[in-house]
């Protein structure tokens, strides 16, 4: 079977386990009870002893070595992957283009998030769960909320980001610095020239390929963790999480399709100085080879041969561009990011304020730079920020429930963001090749 068929599998069995353990609880309890009482969870672990039982001391187990091998790898394969998506850039070489195509990356990466947050807040998709259904969500787990950025000035803030000690900051749970480290030692490998450098950088290169190795390691053991997750869930809430779930894919669609058919359509007419419809029509290979294989890495191939063959950009542009934006321009993924993390605040009744969701934007922003453009990347970053504001970090088994299918549509943005932006900055680039070769010549902004 391949992985995805598993991880459906596992959903599938968990689910339906989690169902039936609920219903049979249920019943039994409602056996002993007056005709037509109300049936709590007090009265399901009073009558039902062993389905308490199963899910404490064997799924939820189970579930949490997942997540705990996820969040093991978090800081190894945050640091190097940060550090390799700006030394990749060659800053010294690329000059304009880079700044050009980093400017844009972090503008539409803003943009992306706040489309995300600002639906998951008017439609409220995690909400609805009673009081007592998200104390048995929480599995008995007292959350607190992180505390709020904005109870500091503006100035600490800017100056907590900047680390006194990377390892304290790793070790202590302080991403953002972590973060901001890894950007600026990114920066400072782009600029260093010598064997040195180019040997760290291929040791740097070194720790990301074991990481990702591991990464694929430990999402080999998903479907039984996902399972035991899912389980958990559905046996404590039985039907009433399905419907969160779906508001939630809902969401995430919504606001990747606006990403996708608005904004972008909007940067490639007004900045790129391209129709629109033509784009897409240029474009759709790429963005089938992206939905269907969920990776924006493997997908570079066919985005390169899109950008010089149909949409006739100049080779350097396109070639640089789509290079750093399959590393660095994640723009579904970071409005992925955002949204599943509110989402399951709202389900777990976590408050978050004004100055925690703009942090979490920030987050969101400069992770995608950093995120593995390969299926499941944005996982262990996720578990990253759930953890920096108390969200409990099982509530991960609801979205790896979901989360091949989404992988597929954000990956499909992640790869369609690539060539808008190439679109964008080959405006104004000097042809490359004669023409006739397919290249034309770009016009000025």
């Amino acid at each position: 079977m391949k992985a995805h068929q598993k991880m459906l599998l596992g959903i599938a069995v968990g689910a339906v386990a989690g169902l039936a353990a609920n219903a049979a609880a249920t019943a039994i309890a409602r056996g002993a009870l007056a005709p037509g009482a109300p049936v709590t969870a007090a009265d399901i672990a009073a009558q039902a002893s062993w389905l308490p039982w199963v899910v404490d001391s064997v799924a939820t187990p189970v579930g949490q070595i997942f997540i705990r091998l996820l969040l093991m790898l978090v800081v190894p394969l945050l640091f190097s992957a940060l550090v390799m998506g700006v030394a990749e850039l060659d800053l010294k070489q690329v000059g304009r283009l880079g700044a050009r195509t980093l400017g844009y990356t972090v503008v539409f990466s803003a943009i992306s998030v706040l489309i995300g947050l600002l639906l998951v807040n008017l439609l409220q998709p995690g909400a609805g769960l009673s009081d007592e259904a998200r104390a048995m969500a929480k599995g008995g787990v007292q959350v607190k909320p992180a505390a709020a950025p904005g109870e500091t000035s503006f100035g600490s803030v800017l100056v907590s980001m900047v680390p006194t000690n990377p390892l304290k900051a790793a070790a202590d749970g302080d991403f953002i610095g972590l973060i901001v480290f890894s950007l600026i030692f990114g920066m400072g490998l782009a600029l260093t020239v010598g064997e040195p450098a180019l040997r760290l950088k291929e040791t740097i290169q070194g720790l990301y390929d074991v990481m990702m190795k591991l990464i694929d390691g430990v999402l080999r053991l998903a479907p039984f963790g996902v399972a035991a997750l899912v389980f958990s869930m559905t046996a404590r809430l039985g039907f009433s999480i399905l419907g969160q779930l779906a508001a939630y894919v809902g969401t995430v669609l919504l606001a990747l399709g606006i990403h996708m058919f608005v904004v972008y359509s909007l940067s490639v007419r007004f900045l790129g100085g391209r129709s629109p419809l033509e784009f897409f029509r240029e474009s759709r290979l790429a963005i089938v080879t992206a939905f269907s294989t969920s990776s924006s890495s493997a997908t570079l191939p066919t985005a390169l041969k899109v950008a010089e063959e149909n949409l006739r950009l100049p080779r350097n542009v396109a070639r640089f561009v789509l290079t750093a934006g399959s590393a660095m321009n994640q723009n579904g993924t970071a409005l992925f990011e955002g949204v599943t993390v509110l989402f399951l605040a709202q389900v777990y009744g976590v408050p978050l304020t004004l100055p925690d969701q703009a942090l979490i934007m920030f987050i969101c922003i400069l992770a995608g730079i950093g995120t593995a453009g390969v299926p499941a990347g944005s996982i262990p970053v996720i578990a990253m920020i759930l953890g920096m504001f108390k969200i409990p970090v099982e509530g991960l088994g609801l979205v790896l429930g979901v989360d091949r299918f989404l992988d597929m549509c954000r990956t499909t943005l992640n790869v369609t963001g690539d060539l808008a932006a190439a679109v964008y900055v080959a405006r104004g680039e000097p042809v490359d090749r004669p023409a006739g070769e397919g290249a034309v010549e770009s016009t000025s902004p």
